[in-house]
């Protein structure tokens, strides 16, 4: 067993509450103090942690207790942050939300994570629309487990001092220290679209808006009295995280605005395991490398760029002639809609696609799809041998009009129940809508 870094976790009581605009806002004004801040993310996202390593120059890793072995949890933790000062954490939705089911490890809750590290939590509360009703909520939550301790308190959408004041004396005769309050204002937000906030890379304002939010932070909040809230994480296991085996040793990996949604863990690992990663841009019409063998086209956003990909003929040529020679090309959620025959937009303008794959999905008809995923591999692939398993995440909001190749898993949800997603594969080239995350051990 082996001692952890310092750290703590930024939660709420629920979605929307702030916790992505205050943690970055942190982060970037504990890294402006000089101190080194390795971000987290707890649970399955591929956006917020963009803006973490804008805050703080480093990257940002998903913490996800559902989906990863207790190995992979606490091989990132403690390797990460034991190059840090400090780890600053980001929450999912609500502090105790998660799925019924426990997973590889916990149940995917901010709390669980908080109780496996020893982390403690930095609670935010929206009190836009309350009084002392929200000290009574924090005094809720900080007692609802033993095992998860709650450092202080955040007070987000502050409509005056006069608010404050009705809010704090609850706070204080429930012993919860009021870590400071933050204005409603909405020049703090970040814009957002349908799979969640625009991403970083496309806010070319970025470094400016964490500076205002760091700005902010400094004026309003006590970072002194945050920052000596962390604790040494837990002794964490010394089990070697197995992970999921690289596609190849030199792996064509699209990367652009079209295709952002990778897991940083996934890149690191493949990278440990002695692969090679050659990124292209199938938005600038790039090829992948000839020499490539494999090609990864992860998810993102190519429903808002489906007429520049179809125009893309160097990108398309490139891939399909790696396919030929039988070079496995895998896409996930996005990339997988890019391998097959035509993709209709959201205005219901119908777009030629790869062709690799025989399938056709629509945004015309939206239709939200989310949650874990416990995939077993029914033919051998990219994602591991025939019968091995595999945790994942399915989140979008695109339908499938047809398809005809055959499946590439069978999969279940966090509850144990048979979902529709069984991927697709044709010869050397598959697809899925969820995004693998670990090897199920």
């Amino acid at each position: 067993m082996r001692d952890g870094p310092r750290g703590l976790i930024v939660a709420a009581a629920r979605s929307g509450a702030g916790k992505t605009t205050i943690t970055s806002g942190l982060i970037r004004a504990l890294a402006r103090r000089g101190r080194a801040v390795q971000p987290f993310k707890c649970g399955p996202d591929y956006i917020d942690p963009a803006f973490h390593q804008a805050a703080a120059g480093r990257p940002s890793f998903n913490l996800d207790s559902w989906a990863m072995s207790p190995a992979t949890l606490a091989d990132l933790a403690h390797r990460h942050g034991a190059s840090a000062d400090l780890a600053v954490v980001e929450g999912v939705m609500g502090l105790f939300d998660g799925v019924a089911e426990t997973g590889q490890t916990a149940r995917g809750t901010t709390a669980d994570l908080a109780a496996l590290t020893g982390w403690p939590v930095v609670l935010v509360l929206d009190v836009s629309g309350q009084a002392e009703t929200a000290a009574a909520i924090a005094s809720g939550l900080a007692r609802y487990r033993d095992d998860v301790e709650v450092a202080g308190v955040i007070l987000n959408r502050a409509a005056s001092a006069r608010h404050v004041g009705m809010i704090a004396p609850g706070l204080e005769r429930a012993g919860l220290k009021l870590f400071g309050t933050l204005p409603s204002n909405a020049g703090f937000s970040l814009p957002e679209r349908h799979l969640g906030l625009v991403q970083a890379v496309e806010l070319p304002d970025i470094v400016r808006r964490l500076d205002i939010l760091a700005d902010t932070v400094e004026a309003s909040l006590d970072l002194d009295a945050i920052e000596a809230s962390a604790r040494t994480a837990r002794a964490g296991s010394i089990e070697a995280a197995r992970g999921l085996p690289p596609p190849g040793q030199r792996i064509a990996l699209a990367q652009d605005r079209a295709f952002s949604f990778m897991y940083p863990h996934l890149l690191e690992s493949w990278r440990r395991a002695g692969a090679e990663i050659l990124p292209f841009s199938p938005l600038a019409d790039e090829a992948p490398d000839a020499a490539a063998d494999a090609v990864w086209l992860p998810g993102g956003y190519p429903e808002l760029h489906a007429g520049t990909l179809a125009a893309a003929g160097r990108f398309a040529a490139g891939v399909r002639a790696l396919a030929a020679q039988s070079v496995p090309v895998h896409g996930e959620c996005g990339g997988y809609m890019v391998l097959g025959q035509e993709l209709v937009d959201a205005d219901g303008t119908r777009h030629a696609m790869l062709g690799l794959l025989d399938v056709e999905t629509s945004f015309a008809r939206r239709r939200l799809h989310l949650g874990y995923r416990r995939a077993r591999l029914v033919t051998n692939g990219v994602l591991g041998a025939r019968g091995d398993e595999v945790a994942g995440h399915e989140f979008h909001y695109a339908s499938i009009q047809s398809t005809g190749d055959a499946p590439l898993v069978e999969c279940r949800d966090a509850t144990g129940a048979a979902v529709p997603e069984a991927g697709a594969q044709r010869g050397s080239v598959s697809g899925t809508f969820f995004h693998a995350i670990d090897r199920w051990s």
